[in-house]
């Protein structure tokens, strides 16, 4: 549909603008522009929810219920209002329901409404918009049954139905009937297809019929999905304006039971659930508060049916939405195709819909630096034997390296270690500065593109007016400061409020806790540093001869396995201390809380992750001293040395590693636990549950409320731990990419992984999460613009420090590769064993540094090349920085936030709305005179 601003400001005394007189007639002959893409379709609404009959529950399995007690007599009585008159819901517009929109064949009404399927009340008629779930043995019964009364106050009609599965519970199934979803709707200011036709109509059939037939002849992409497979998809053209019941006739109404979409039908009921009163008070009102004192144990919309069928659905048809996704977007066969965004928003609402497009936008974005990145390490896999610097570590048989250890180790031979310096080679080489450059322009690239993407979608989704509604305030939040009000300067509404000194307070003692907590890390790499100081020792001096020769690996390898673990560890802690945190200070509404909660989970993840990368990336073999006057830790441990070909294979097996095993560990979890859980219900299901209830063998004989109930409620913190997860891993691959270019690769085959879980437990795993709102993608999207700022400056140290680029570039444009005997040899610098009274046949060993050999004037002092490579590494710092920041800047700049085109659609479409409002209130107001036999003229009146 085409978005437009929808104004009903006509009065009597409007007097219109000459432009206002233009003709529709006129309007048509001029150059459209190109149409927008729309998810929700105008003229089909009598068939966007297709009922399949297979797997309906005949009426004779609900089961009728009893009061179990004198208090629940006060609700029985209450139920006797359940007993309804099927209102006359037929729309005085005539159906043009085109069979192209259509999931599946139509569905004979009488045989619909003989079969509720757990989809609709007991008369088959009434559609069930929300399910409330509470236990009979509940003390909370006089809240229930005012909240109860008070939502049929509202104009919501409810019925009860016993679990099959446990007879403790009991299910209050909720619908909205049509006057109380217009109300609503109207409230809401809910965007609704507008009757009148788009005008592109005609204009796109005579211009694009042509390269239809162009793009017919062209090989199809693999990776789009089939129209046909979305047949109720397809492109429609309408105007969408909020909803008014006073301008009903403009709006597209063909049926009014499937007007308002299923989602649009979850969020009016949840809103009115938000602010109905369970007790008298200003502050005793909402399901929220209900869930948290236990009156009630669940409340969630119902999903559309079985997610399967025993029918192909090529043949067949799609049963409905729920099973369309499946079959569309989260089954493993279809991995390679385009994910159906508006199907995902029309089910799932617009939060999660552009949780899944930024997802699907950045695993795109992702293959572009996976082929680069791939692309650099072949160049290193290539070049590997081939390298100077290989060559000389692989013949250096007679350079006798110092001990790594000053009691049992022995010397050994620099050649020993061709395979290490080899494996450097794949990740050290001269592409990975050009690696860098291109990740952090390519981060910059990614966030720009997505504004533009993300503005598309807001436009496509009717959200560029939507401002979010007053948050209604924690429960928690009015419970502490409920004795202090000040009137809400937006709703003129007196509330609680919390003073400075009591937020500065709790902050201080939040920020505090932060802070142990990252102590907390440092101290846990600090004992990982000891760990493998001591390891380094015992391999270093090993009896196999296999783990002595290869010492670097083996330390390395233990060691970041170990940190894994502990890292995996401390994740746990991690977020029940940022839960407590947050709750200590007490956020004013929901979307504090959770920005407060997102922010200390990736600080205290982010630090986890991340710090003892840091210390391998920068410390490492930084303060390692020299042979003879080597710095101990806690004067009995030596630090830790660099390889002679440089560091960067530490901080790259670091990554590889943390990188993988994280992956898959989360990937397990996200499907694993909920499979569990759920495998777990369904075990006691069909044992009676404990509670008492029925042994149900066969899963498809339970209604639909029951199946939800039994799946997994989605998570307690939203989308967080999502998007966390997904932030991390972008910090990942950009922030240390110098030192490992396969990360784009992993983030790649990880995010194609992680889409069809994420999607699998959507439709399968977990019950239907309520259709929320959004227009971005919150507080992530400051984090990863930070994210990226933090990677170009340890992308230049890492370069310019770890890697041995900077030490190779000198010795090649200022000392030749004739002096010396080759950069090896200049690199290392001599050292006297006898000095140590050493016993050993060879006076003299090499180590790592550029220091004056015994025999100079001034013995082990620093050289003049180790000034000239720190002058070098300091100002390729400096140019790395300031390259890399302009050009992300100009790239920035040349690229805007809105597409120009999608600005003038939006400014095209604001004149049209105008000039349609016109003629079609002038319509009515003349069919209106018409009736009543008064005269009119084709004017304003």
């Amino acid at each position: 549909m085409v978005h437009l601003h929808y104004i009903f400001l006509f009065s009597s005394s409007f007097s219109p603008s000459s432009g206002m007189h233009t003709s529709i007639s006129e309007i048509l002959k001029e150059k459209s522009l190109k149409p927008s893409r729309r998810s929700l379709p105008c003229l089909a609404q009598s068939q966007t929810h297709p009922i399949n009959l297979n797997h309906f529950l005949s009426t004779s399995f609900l089961l009728s219920w009893d009061p179990v007690s004198a208090l629940d007599c006060l609700c029985a009585a209450e139920d006797v209002k359940d007993t309804y008159v099927e209102e006359t819901e037929v729309s005085t517009n005539e159906t043009r329901a085109d069979p192209t929109f259509l999931l599946q064949k139509p569905i004979s009404r009488e045989k619909n409404r003989s079969d509720s399927s757990g989809l609709f009340f007991r008369d088959g008629k009434k559609r069930i918009d929300y399910i409330l779930v509470y236990k009979k043995s509940s003390p909370q019964v006089e809240k229930r049954c005012t909240f109860e009364k008070n939502l049929r106050a509202e104009g919501l009609m409810l019925e009860k139905e016993p679990s099959m599965t446990n007879n403790d519970i009991m299910f209050v199934k909720i619908h909205a009937p049509w006057d109380t979803l217009c109300k609503y709707a109207e409230q809401m200011n809910i965007r609704m297809p507008f009757r009148k036709k788009c005008y592109f109509t005609d204009w796109k059939r005579k211009t694009l019929g042509r390269c239809q037939q162009i793009k017919g002849w062209l090989p199809k992409n693999p990776m789009k999905l089939d129209k046909e497979a979305l047949p109720d998809l397809e492109e429609t053209d309408c105007y969408t304006a909020p909803f008014s019941r006073a301008r009903m006739h403009h709006f597209t109404i063909n049926n009014r039971e499937t007007f308002f979409s299923n989602s649009t039908r979850s969020r009016i009921v949840h809103h009115v659930l938000q602010r109905t009163k369970y007790e008298d008070g200003k502050s005793k009102m909402g399901i929220n508060r209900l869930l948290g004192n236990n009156t009630y144990e669940a409340a969630f919309p119902p999903h559309e049916g079985g997610y399967k069928s025993r029918h192909p659905i090529k043949t067949h048809g799609a049963q409905n939405h729920r099973h369309l996704l499946y079959e569309r977007w989260a089954r493993w066969g279809i991995w390679y195709k385009y994910q159906p965004l508006d199907l995902i928003r029309r089910y799932f609402g617009e939060k999660i819909g552009l949780y899944f497009a930024w997802l699907g936008w950045y695993t795109g974005m992702l293959i572009p630096a996976a082929l680069v990145g791939v692309f650099v390490f072949l160049y290193g896999l290539f070049t590997m034997d081939s390298s100077q610097v290989s060559k000389e570590i692989c013949e250096a048989n007679s350079t006798i390296m110092c001990p790594m250890c000053e009691e049992t180790c022995e010397p050994w031979t620099l050649s020993d270690s061709c395979v290490y310096a080899k494996v450097t080679r794949l990740f050290d080489n001269g592409g990975t500065v050009f690696f860098a450059i291109f990740m952090a322009i390519w981060a910059t690239v990614f966030l720009e593109f997505w504004k533009r993407r993300r503005a598309e979608l807001t436009y496509d989704w009717d959200l560029i007016d939507w401002e979010e509604e007053e948050e209604e305030l924690r429960p928690q939040f009015e419970a502490k400061y409920s004795r202090l009000e000040r009137v809400n300067p937006i709703s003129g509404k007196p509330e609680p409020f919390q003073p400075f000194s009591d937020k500065l307070s709790r902050l201080l003692v939040s920020v505090s806790g932060i802070f142990f907590m990252i102590s907390l890390v440092l101290t846990a790499v600090f004992a990982v540093v000891v760990f493998r100081l001591i390891a380094m020792e015992k391999f270093a001096s090993f009896n196999w001869n296999f783990v002595k020769k290869n010492w670097q690996f083996a330390t390395s390898g233990t060691g970041v396995c170990i940190n894994f673990m502990i890292i995996m560890s401390l994740n746990v802690v991690y977020e029940k201390v940022a839960y407590l945190l947050t709750n200590l200070e007490h956020p004013r509404t929901e979307s504090e809380w959770e920005n407060s909660f997102a922010l200390k989970m990736f600080l205290f993840q982010f630090v986890n992750l991340n710090s003892s990368t840091f210390y391998i990336a920068f410390f490492l073999g930084r303060f390692a001293g020299r042979p003879g006057k080597y710095n101990k830790l806690f004067n009995r441990w030596r630090l830790e040395e660099c390889h002679p070909s440089g560091c960067l294979i530490d901080l790259c097996l670091q990554m590889g590693v943390i990188m993988f095993f994280k992956q898959i560990w989360n990937n397990f979890m996200e499907l694993g636990y909920p499979l569990l859980q759920n495998w777990w219900s369904r075990r006691k299901m069909k044992k009676g549950g404990g509670g008492g209830g029925q042994n149900v063998e066969n899963k498809s004989q339970l209604p639909q409320w029951d199946k939800d109930w039994n799946l997994q409620p989605m998570n307690a913190h939203g989308l967080v731990d999502e998007y966390l997860e997904m932030v991390l891993q972008f910090g990942f691959t950009t922030i240390f990419v110098a030192a490992f270019p396969l990360a784009p690769l992993l983030a790649l085959l990880n995010n194609i992984i992680e889409i069809r879980l994420d999607a699998y437990k959507f439709v399968t795993q977990w019950r239907r999460p309520m259709p929320a709102r959004a227009t971005d993608i919150g507080i992530w999207h400051g984090i990863l613009e930070g994210i990226g700022v933090l990677a170009v400056i340890t992308n230049a140290f890492v370069i310019a420090i770890t890697s041995d680029y900077i030490p190779r570039f000198v010795y090649a444009f200022k000392y030749g590769p004739c002096v010396d005997k080759g950069y090896m040899n200049s690199s290392l610098s001599v050292f006297d064993m006898w000095d140590l009274k050493n016993s050993s046949k060879d006076r003299y060993c090499r180590y790592r540094d550029y220091r004056a050999p015994p025999w100079s004037s001034a013995p082990y002092e620093f050289t003049l090349q180790f000034w000239h490579v720190l002058a070098a590494r300091l100002a390729f710092i400096i140019v790395f920085e300031h390259l890399v920041f302009g050009i992300k800047s100009f790239i920035a700049y040349l690229i805007p936030d809105m597409p120009k085109d999608l600005c003038d659609r939006m400014r095209r479409e604001k004149y049209l709305m105008q000039e349609m409002m016109y003629e079609a209130e002038l319509e009515h107001l003349q069919k209106e005179r018409k009736k009543n036999g008064k005269r009119y003229h084709h004017e304003w009146p």
